[in-house]
């Protein structure tokens, strides 16, 4: 059965310790991804190493740590990048198509969305997405493990069927097997602990920035969306494949909660709530136990600064965040109709939507607790 799948590969994996991209290990991952993408597969790729490949064309002894450098060196090999990934995936006839991201473009609804029908259309056309953060403009996104994080915003954005991310070890272990023999691999996770991540060590190698932990943190948002994912080893001919189906040489991490509609979890995980609503112990009832939309009958109130379509957090009267949801007022327009019935509110202003929130643009506390419950 096709899926979709997102693979992430790291800057270890891609170059030399010294610097600079290692060709044979791109036509390695690159037939690896071609070999999914025959069977059939939706194919989308995360890539780092941008930073690693550009730095010594600057003429830098080693991986620079100001930022500035960082950027001019992602400059130069974002480039040779996606040039590699271009000829190697171009032997086997697919087109590699460049997609550069900052966390903006996931907490903005706009922007996400524009990424998403980009997305679409690229697998529509069977090329593969490969995608990096934008390191020459994203100051602050340069840092640890960031695009371990980064793919598992993506397979959340587009539905994923799995994640996998490819590391140059085969797993998580109860300790690190390179101090501790009796170390043993963790084969199945369900629920992160912070056990797991004591296990989880420090960081990777001295031209990357992700480790274990980042691993862990970005099964933690794969796991909040839904998403199967795979973290280990990929090494030889076939072991890719061999992952999706479910036999990897790594850890499976499992999802308890069911998948939210992609607008639910843009509005539960990554939007930036603008202001709040606060509601009377009826609405709290009709949001929380009877699936309702929230209409201004049960509003006593609204604060902060927000336009139509923005996220909103909505606050029972005790003071209790209930959960989060796109308004379809600005604040004056509530507190207009406010504690209104629903033909006393539309005399008073004129809106697309009666509902102030509807239940399909609604995410309650309870479903954000059992997430993080999951952490």
């Amino acid at each position: 059965m096709s899926k979709r799948i997102v693979v992430k590969i790291g800057s270890s994996s891609l170059t030399s310790e010294q610097g600079g991209l290692n060709r044979n290990q791109v036509k390695f991952f690159a037939d690896e991804l071609a070999s999914l993408h025959a069977e059939g597969h939706q194919v989308l790729l995360v890539t780092s190493g941008a930073i690693a490949a550009g730095f010594r064309r600057l003429g830098y002894a080693t991986r620079p740590k100001l930022v500035h450098e960082k950027q001019a060196a992602a400059a130069v090999g974002q480039a040779l990048l996606m040039q590699a990934y271009q000829e190697a995936l171009g032997a086997s006839g697919i087109a590699a198509a460049q997609i550069l991201l900052t966390r903006p473009d996931f907490s903005n609804r706009g922007r996400a969305q524009n990424a998403t029908r980009t997305i679409e259309e690229l697998l529509k056309q069977q090329a593969i997405p490969i995608i990096n953060e934008n390191d020459t403009v994203a100051v602050d996104e340069i840092k640890f493990g960031e695009n371990d994080s980064l793919s598992a915003l993506v397979a959340n954005l587009v539905k994923a069927d799995g994640l996998y991310i490819l590391t140059d070890m085969d797993g998580l272990y109860t300790g690190d097997p390179r101090k501790m023999p009796e170390a043993v691999r963790i084969e199945s996770v369900d629920t992160l602990t912070e056990e797991l991540y004591q296990m989880a060590g420090g960081a990777g190698s001295s031209v990357g920035t992700g480790g274990m932990r980042s691993k862990l943190d970005a099964a933690r948002i794969a796991m909040r969306g839904g998403v199967p994912l795979f973290v280990g080893r990929v090494s030889e001919s076939g072991d890719l494949q061999a992952a999706a189906a479910g036999r990897g040489k790594g850890t499976y991490f499992v999802p308890a909660l069911h998948s939210l509609s992609a607008k639910k979890h843009w509005v539960g995980f990554l939007s930036d709530p603008q202001g709040k609503i606060i509601v009377d112990g009826g609405a709290e009832d009709a949001l929380l136990n009877r699936g309702s939309s929230l209409l201004p009958a049960g509003i006593t109130a609204a604060e902060g600064d927000f336009h139509p379509g923005e996220v909103v957090e909505v606050v029972g009267s005790d003071g209790r965040v209930l959960g989060r949801g796109i308004s379809n007022y600005a604040p004056w327009q509530i507190t207009a109709v406010a504690g209104l019935s629903t033909d006393e509110a539309r005399k008073r202003v004129d809106v697309a939507r009666i509902e102030v929130i509807h239940r399909d643009e609604w995410v309650a506390a309870t479903i954000l607790k059992e997430a993080h419950a999951n952490e």
